[in-house]
């Protein structure tokens, strides 16, 4: 089978939404390093998951300054490790975002002061939830999940994250994107496979914490088989040492369009 490779600032967007989905309007991705996405749907409607902007030692100082992000309709945290929560209460505040998060990761952060619970959509796993026109449900994740919080002197203490997770986010003309969030394989990406058939599957690369390229691959060739895979979370930290070129080598003749995108980069899906 022929393997698609795409790369560099050219993408074909037949290519990437798919030949036989015409119908379909573009939805614009913008990939701000590590697991840092802004999804903004033809409608309109802004998606911002695990937003780590401002420290995000990848993401371009021209982006950093989360004043300027414009509108953001809500915000999906996958679990609660600092570069993944990143600047998300700052934003939340900033924009009136509902800020979508694990039921008991919600409660740690109203309890700690940092967000009011009218603001949150607390919810688990298979309970889809819409806002505005975007569908979002919450899948199974293999990885950790605590909050750190410093008080005023700087001492830190930890609280309960939940558990941590992957979101499907449906748009209104159909499109979906599957956003892995920090995870090992697992067998149930198969039902995630069979039952929402991502058109779009982000999928963390670097080791240590997460797949490596390797196991990523064999989750794509085996469970997922998803057509378009965009390759994150790797070469952030020195732990992450997977690469996109390891996990394309890894997936040998497989049948996938492998998108890679360099921080603050934006695409047209």
């Amino acid at each position: 089978m022929f393997r698609k490779i795409i790369g560099g600032a050219c993408v074909v967007a037949a290519v990437l939404a798919g030949a036989t989905n015409t119908a379909r309007a573009e939805a614009d991705v913008l990939w701000y390093g590590q697991a840092a996405f802004k999804i903004t749907a033809a409608s309109g409607t802004v998606v911002l998951i695990d937003p780590f902007i401002s420290k995000n030692p990848k993401t371009p100082d021209a982006l950093k300054d989360i004043t300027k992000i414009g509108k953001v309709d809500m915000i999906l945290l996958t679990h609660g490790h600092g570069d993944h929560v990143g600047d998300t209460v700052a934003i939340a505040k900033q924009t009136g975002a509902k800020v979508l998060i694990n039921a008991d990761m919600g409660r740690t952060f109203a309890t700690l002061g940092w967000l009011d619970m009218k603001q949150m959509i607390r919810f688990n796993k298979s309970g889809p939830v819409k806002v505005g026109d975007v569908t979002v449900t919450m899948t199974h994740a293999e990885h950790s999940s605590e909050v750190s919080h410093k008080d005023e002197s700087g001492k830190e203490t930890m609280h309960p994250g939940g558990e941590p997770a992957g979101y499907i986010i449906k748009l209104a003309d159909g499109q979906t994107f599957y956003h892995a969030g920090d995870t090992g394989v697992f067998t149930d990406m198969a039902f995630i496979a069979s039952y929402y058939n991502p058109d779009v599957a982000m999928l963390p690369i670097g080791g240590h914490f997460t797949m490596d390229p390797a196991h990523a691959a064999y989750a794509v060739k085996h469970l997922l088989k998803t057509k378009t895979v965009v390759p994150m979370h790797y070469g952030t930290f020195p732990p992450l040492k997977g690469t996109p070129e390891e996990f394309k080598s890894a997936l040998g003749d497989f049948d996938t369009n492998v998108v890679v995108m360099q921080p603050g980069e934006s695409r047209k899906f």
